[in-house]
């Protein structure tokens, strides 16, 4: 744990039901941390004020802003707000304005997406490729003044979501459970495994497990507790989140050339929980984006 001030929270904002659930888990979040919050609206790529951008468009997304801030204002009365128009793609400009933010916040589909899609572009592209934590407010946002936070590991390098995870519970008053998903390799048809070979596996997934949770004993005042599960790793974090205030995934780089550059259990995670998902990026996917 460090002594540093956190910053302010970052949330996208546009004229979306999506945007105003994100925006008002994003004021939640920067009451909690004592910092302020900054909303951004993002009207694409074109000129500068001044030099030929259409006035009617540069009205509307003042409004944008200017209805975010007294909807946040009137919910959460004496927190510092900010806000910033920025002319370029939203997920481009989100990163660019968070390099003095801590947490990034999106809803799930924005202005421009498909009602059909379980999560829009903006927000997958946010999650994908910032250097700093992305929540997306989705499901029962509700759920994180008083939800447990569930965090997923998958190996020891996912040590900064279990601390992230650690620090919102710490927030909120809630517990934590650290998960460790996995499926048994000796597992093939209808060929019965090897109680031997389960029980090694079963050994090294406990030890990924120990080493994933280590930052437990920096926060000794958080209640948690560790969990392997046998299973598919989407679908137990899934199930989980149905009783969860926050989960909580790590991003790591994409393995090949032609791979998710979520993965498939984050990608899986942010399309189907039924509450906020936080994407912490590893260190190496932190300074793959740098």
């Amino acid at each position: 744990m460090t002594g540093v001030a956190p910053r302010a929270v970052l949330a996208g904002v546009d004229d979306t039901s999506d945007a105003w659930l994100a925006a008002d888990w994003a004021a939640t979040e920067a009451d909690l941390r004592g910092t302020g919050l900054r909303l951004l609206h993002a009207v694409g790529p074109g000129s500068p004020a001044g030099e030929g951008a259409d006035a009617r468009v540069l009205d509307a997304a003042a409004s944008v802003l200017d209805d975010a801030v007294a909807r946040i204002a009137a919910g959460h009365p004496g927190l510092p707000l900010e806000t910033a128009l920025a002319h370029d793609r939203p997920a481009e400009a989100l990163i660019d304005a968070a390099r003095d933010a801590d947490l990034i916040v999106v809803g799930t589909r924005g202005r421009g997406g498909f009602s059909g899609l379980l999560l829009g572009s903006v927000s997958l592209r946010t999650a994908a490729h910032a250097n700093r934590p992305v929540v997306v407010a989705r499901g029962h946002t509700e759920r994180a003044a008083h939800g447990s936070v569930v965090v997923g590991v998958r190996d020891e390098r996912d040590t900064d979501a279990v601390r992230f995870a650690l620090a919102e519970a710490r927030l909120r008053g809630v517990e934590v459970r650290v998960v460790h998903a996995w499926m048994p390799l000796a597992r093939a048809g209808l060929v019965v495994p090897q109680v031997s070979r389960i029980d090694d596996e079963q050994h090294i997934r406990t030890r990924v497990l120990e080493h994933a949770a280590r930052p437990l004993a920096e926060y000794p005042q958080v209640r948690a507790d560790t969990d392997l599960v046998i299973g598919s790793p989407a679908a137990v974090l899934v199930e989980a989140s149905a009783r969860a205030g926050l989960v909580v995934v790590a991003r790591h780089p994409p393995a090949g050339r032609f791979a998710l550059r979520l993965g498939s259990v984050v990608h899986a995670v942010l399309h189907h929980a039924e509450c906020p998902v936080a994407v912490v990026p590893t260190l190496a996917a932190a300074e793959e984006e740098t």
